[in-house]
Parts: structure tokens; sequence; C-alpha cells
């Protein structure tokens, strides 16, 4: 099986990975890939948001599958040219990728389908929505579109929340504010991969997303993460699969839409039971690094069966223990992140491995080109051993200003 795998960051790396380790693939191409996918597979530069582009480089190479990891391509509709061309894909058409494009059509699937979530209000006008926004108090803003991680806010007052109207209102994400009411506890991630009807489950993990230990700090795309995250028993996983995942997957169906693709559900698990934060149309950055270290079975195979609407829904094999992912930032991430700076970086073997994310070669050095740079993953039979191994690795790759957490799944049971 000749595959393209579209995107250049950490979790393609670790998807890359992942698919070389089939017996089923014969040829690797990513585009644009990375530094460290480089070294595994061909990479092609590319603009990826382009339809006819990835069309035309899936016909030249003799792709038979196209895996999607970003969430761009799919909003541009990358996979329904892909699909009218004939060939299969990975990832949502763009009907589906409005879940994750959309918050506003995200929560009118979830009311349509019966699936538990937040209560909220959606305005189109940023000045009505803030002063909305005074008479709730605390509440979450959110600006309906994509935002580069840029576009929530959990308003503590009324007049924060206000001001947080008036500031995403001014974002081309932010023609449509929604006011959502402030949950409580843990969060997490599920994800499936589906075939339009069936789906199977991924092990649950949790991301960690501000800045600093002991969650301080400003929101990032993530610091790290760990999987699974075992305070969601085996029962209440099979749960979010009946009451999230199903239903959602059917509104969709009823709409016209053949999700096939992964569906990615940001969970807070609370006093009433597990409800909806949030859904993406693509595999989440950095829980899929740890999910692939994780993962016991042939993912090549499981992604052309969901391509071609011929998944066999069943638990999927874990391999034992956990795995721990901690995120190498550079210096002044996340506000004004440095770029340029040489990095210094041994390639590990076994139960440990780095994944690229925001790297590139200048003069034959690896060099800083993103804030979020590496992610360093490691296993163990205990979380507490997982992240030790995966701090200690993230301690011998050196650069200028780098900084990253060390107490990424601190909290689990």
């Amino acid at each position: 099986m000749k595959l393209l795998l579209l995107g250049g960051g950490g979790r393609e790396h670790a998807l890359a990975w992942k698919l070389k380790q089939s017996p089923a693939v014969t040829s690797l191409v990513v585009a644009p890939g990375n530094p460290g996918i480089a070294a595994m597979a061909e990479c092609v530069p590319l603009e990826i948001t382009n339809p006819s582009a990835v069309v035309a480089l899936a016909k030249a190479q003799g792709i038979e599958l196209v895996v999607v990891g970003p969430e761009a391509p799919l909003v541009a509709g990358v996979a329904d040219a892909l699909r009218a061309a004939g060939i299969d894909v990975f990832g949502p058409d763009a009907a589906g990728a409005r879940i994750e494009g959309s918050k506003a059509f995200a929560k009118e699937i979830m009311r349509a389908a019966g699936v538990p979530t937040a209560r909220y209000e959606t305005f189109t006008d940023a000045a009505a929505a803030a002063q909305r926004a005074l008479a709730w108090g605390p509440v979450v803003v959110k600006a309906d579109g994509l935002a580069a991680g840029k576009g929530v806010v959990v308003a503590t007052s009324g007049e924060e929340a206000a001001e947080a109207c008036r500031a995403l209102g001014a974002l081309p994400a932010g023609q449509t504010i929604l006011l959502e009411e402030v949950l409580t506890g843990p969060e997490l991630s599920v994800m499936a991969l589906c075939d339009g009807e069936r789906f199977v489950l991924l092990a649950p993990s949790q991301d960690h997303k501000r800045v600093g230990e002991g969650d301080v700090g400003p929101n990032t795309g993530g610091m790290g993460a760990y999987a699974p995250a075992n305070f969601l028993s085996a029962d209440a996983l099979a749960q979010v699969g009946r009451e999230v995942m199903a239903p959602t997957l059917a509104e969709l169906k009823r709409r016209g839409c053949v999700f096939r693709g992964a569906l990615y559900a940001g969970l807070m698990l609370t006093p009433t039971g597990p409800k909806v934060l949030e859904f993406n149309a693509r595999l989440g950055d950095p829980e899929t690094q740890v999910l692939m270290m994780q993962l016991d079975e042939d993912l090549a195979v499981l992604l052309r069966d969901c391509a071609r609407g011929q998944l066999t829904e069943r638990p999927l094999r874990q391999r034992d223990g956990f795995s721990v992912g901690v995120v190498l930032a550079a210096e002044g991430y996340p506000d004004a992140p440095k770029l340029g700076d040489a990095i210094t970086l041994e390639i590990p073997t076994g139960e440990e491995q780095v994944f690229h994310a925001g790297t590139k070669l200048q003069g034959g050095a690896l060099v800083t080109s993103g804030g979020r740079v590496l992610t360093a993953c490691a296993r163990g039979a205990t979380v507490a051993e997982a992240r030790a191994r995966a701090v200690a690795l993230a301690e011998e790759i050196t650069w200028r200003g780098r900084h990253f957490r060390r107490d990424i799944g601190a909290k689990a049971p």
C-alpha cells in the first residue's frame, strides 16, 4: 500500500513512525514533513490546503491512501477532492470538518443528537455578546471559527467575559461568539477512528494546556500528554462511545455527511457524567504521540478500513503500561517564541521516542522553527515511571531558552 501523509508536526511524525511499522505499507510519502520524518520517509514540499495540488501529487506518486493530519486541509476540502478523484482518504469531507471549523455547528449537532454538553448561547454581534456576558458572570467565551488555539477564554467575571467578547469579536474567527457555562471536573480526550457508521476508540488520554507546571500561565497548544488516562474506566469509555460518538456520527450521516476520519471529543468528567467541551475532526496533538506509543495494532490497515467504510467495531489492542509525552518549547512560547536556535539532540531507541514539530535544517544544523519544537515520549509500567523517563529524555535535549513541564500526568490516579 502506497501512503501519503499530510502535515509536518509532532502528530504527523508519530503517525509516520507508526505507519512505517505496518507490513502493508510499501512506501510512505509525507508532505511537507519535517527533519524527523525525513529520516524515515520521503518528504515533499506541498501546499497541503490546495486540493488540486494534493490530488496531483497523489496521482503522480500512485498513492492508494491519503491520511490527513491537521484540520486546515480538511476545512479546505482536500478530502472531498481526493474522493472525487477516486483516491481513498482518511479524513472527513469539508462538511464533516465543520464540526471543528465551527463551534456553533458542533453545538447544533450535539443538541440534535442528544449529546451531553454545556449550556450555551450564540451571538453574531460582539457587543451583544459582551452585554449578555456581564449578566452571565463566570463563563466560557469562544470564537466560532478556527483561531490557532487562541479562540477560547475562561472568564472568571462578567467584566472579563465582556472584554473577551470584544477581543474575540475582532478576530476573523469571531464573527460568531459563543457563551458557554463553566463546567467542573477533570478534562480528557477520547478519539474515535470512524468509517462513517462504525468506530473504534483509542485509549483515553489527557493533554496539559497551561505552559507552566502546576497548570499555571497562559494556555498553549499543549505542553504534554499521557495515556491511558485511567480515571476513565472501560465501562465509562464504552459509555462515551454510546452517548457521544455513535449519535454524533448518526446525526452527521442524517445530514448527508459520511464522516470517515478521526472524531476527537474533548470531555469534562462532571459530577453528572461526561460532557463534551469540543469536537475536532482530526487526531489531537500532543495526544497522538503517546497514543501511537500505546497502540498495539496495524494503524495503516485501520485507517484504510475507515477510508473504505469497512471497519470492524471491536476493542483495540493496547500495550501494557503507560506513555508520557513532554513537549519541549522554544524560549518565549507561547507569546513570542524565538526561532533559529541550534538544537542538541541524540536519537533515542527502544521505549523512548522524540517526535519533531517545530524544527528545520539550516546550514546542515537542526534549529528551532516553531513554538512547540519536540515531544519527548517514554513508556513505563506506571505513569510516574513513564514521566520520569520522558523528563530524563527531555533533559538531554538542549538549546537556548528551551523549557518544558516536568509534571505531565502527575495528577493521574
